[in-house]
């Protein structure tokens, strides 16, 4: 028998009515906590308020979480976790290692410390498709001001920093034979050396938590290795703000250790499509599938 990993999704997965009928004592929970109503925004929107990163980053934890429970109520554990970005620490309460209130908590400081790092405008990220690392990364070096984000799959590569240097890249890696060029509307230039000031603030807050050792290795972001121990932990979650998320590395160490079958734990289906795209020989599973 392969090993299952259950997989959380980060930014971008939210969607009004998400939850609705099934996460409403972790909605409850989470509004206690934030001092707003997660619930009627993630039930009822308007999605432009869901959009918002420090709104978004903990209505996604709080589903993710839920859904969790869900597959841990009918008994279904997994070998590994992982989460992109924002997803690892979703995949960190499922490891044991956060509380889920502390999660939250942290989660909705993170966005709105990445969202008052760069004044709007100034930062920018660009989805590359159909170039390949290197010659993103060559292009990267020779622009300064921006660098690879996202290393989401064979196909795609996320890029971040200045906005005029996230155009000038892009420029540069059409003229070198890139598909496509997709600018992202996202608030803020995140996991750039941008997001420097929001890392200092998270570490700050950070400090105040309790992050306990993960009684389920979780795949990290920023290594593309496993990492159980509490005090590792904290220290690659600083340092993942400002670092890449190197998502198509993760999925393949984790094949390669034997896993078989991921299960997306949370809104929306973007893990599963980019995992598919890794490799289209592994199961790739909803939670709602289980």
């Amino acid at each position: 028998m392969g090993k299952v990993a259950f997989v959380f999704p980060g930014q971008g997965s939210q969607f009004v009515g998400m939850g609705k009928g099934w996460a409403e004592g972790f909605l409850e929970e989470a509004d206690r906590i934030l001092g707003f109503d997660l619930k009627k925004i993630c039930w009822s929107g308007p999605e432009e308020e869901l959009k918002k990163t420090e709104i978004q980053q903990p209505a996604i934890l709080t589903i993710s979480v839920a859904a969790y429970e869900l597959l841990k109520n009918k008994g279904l554990k997994p070998e590994v976790v992982a989460g992109h970005s924002l997803g690892e620490y979703s995949a960190l309460v499922a490891a044991g290692s956060l509380k889920f209130t502390d999660a939250v908590k942290i989660v909705n400081l993170r966005g709105r410390f990445m969202q008052e790092a760069v004044p709007q405008g100034v930062g920018a990220m660009a989805a590359v498709l159909g170039a390949s690392r290197d010659k993103i990364t060559e292009i990267c070096r020779q622009v300064k001001g921006v660098q690879l984000a996202n290393m989401n799959g064979p196909d795609q590569v996320v890029i971040s920093g200045l906005a005029e240097s996230v155009k000038a890249a892009g420029q540069r890696l059409k003229e070198a034979g890139a598909k496509r060029i997709i600018p992202l509307q996202v608030s803020a230039p995140f996991h750039s050396q941008l997001m420097e000031p929001a890392a200092q603030k998270l570490k700050a807050e950070m400090d105040k938590i309790e992050i306990r050792d993960a009684v389920i290795p979780v795949m990290d972001n920023v290594t593309a290795d496993y990492v159980t121990e509490g005090n590792r932990i904290r220290d690659l979650l600083i340092k993942q703000v400002t670092g890449s998320v190197l998502w198509e590395d993760s999925v393949r160490r984790m094949i390669a250790d034997g896993v078989v079958s991921f299960v997306e734990v949370g809104p929306g289906k973007v893990l599963s499509g980019l995992i598919r795209k890794i490799d289209s020989s592994v199961e790739v599973k909803s939670y709602l599938e289980m």
